[in-house]
């Protein structure tokens, strides 16, 4: 059972609530776009936390921008999975096992390309920071 962490903001509780009581049903699709939800382990905790995120598709493996909206820093769901990249992955009702990974260069730039199709604001979140946003390849195990 995945416990939902009080100190989300309220639309991402509600949000990831509706995911994991519908299987997906309710919630795969938000805003228009679809979203998975990505289970790490807590670097600090050790803890599993679940998030809900915009994701495409590149093969079999899932695509995830560490955008954090723009923020000067990674998101803290990035930095739990480069210190543990094993990962637990619902995509709607499907779920499974992953590996995540962090892509690189040209792989990065298409990825990159692809994702802002999905959500045209990552390019704004991209000019707000100094960081380059990390694209996260999750790579079915």
């Amino acid at each position: 059972m995945t416990t939902i962490n009080p100190n989300l903001p309220d639309w991402i509780k509600d949000h990831l609530r509706r995911y994991l009581e519908t299987d997906g049903a309710d919630g795969h699709i938000w805003n228009g776009v679809p979203t998975l939800l990505l289970t790490s382990k807590g670097r600090k905790s050790g803890e599993w936390q679940t998030i809900p995120l915009i994701y495409g598709e590149h093969g079999r493996a899932c695509v995830l921008v560490a955008s954090k909206g723009g923020h000067k820093d990674h998101p803290a769901w990035y930095l739990n999975l480069v210190a543990e990249p094993e990962v637990r992955v619902q995509v709607g009702a499907d779920k499974f096992t992953a590996r995540a990974r962090t892509a690189q260069g040209e792989e990065r730039g298409k990825l990159w390309s692809a994702m802002r199709k999905i959500w045209p604001q990552y390019d704004d979140y991209q000019k707000a920071t100094a960081r380059e946003i990390p694209v996260v390849v999750l790579e079915r195990t």
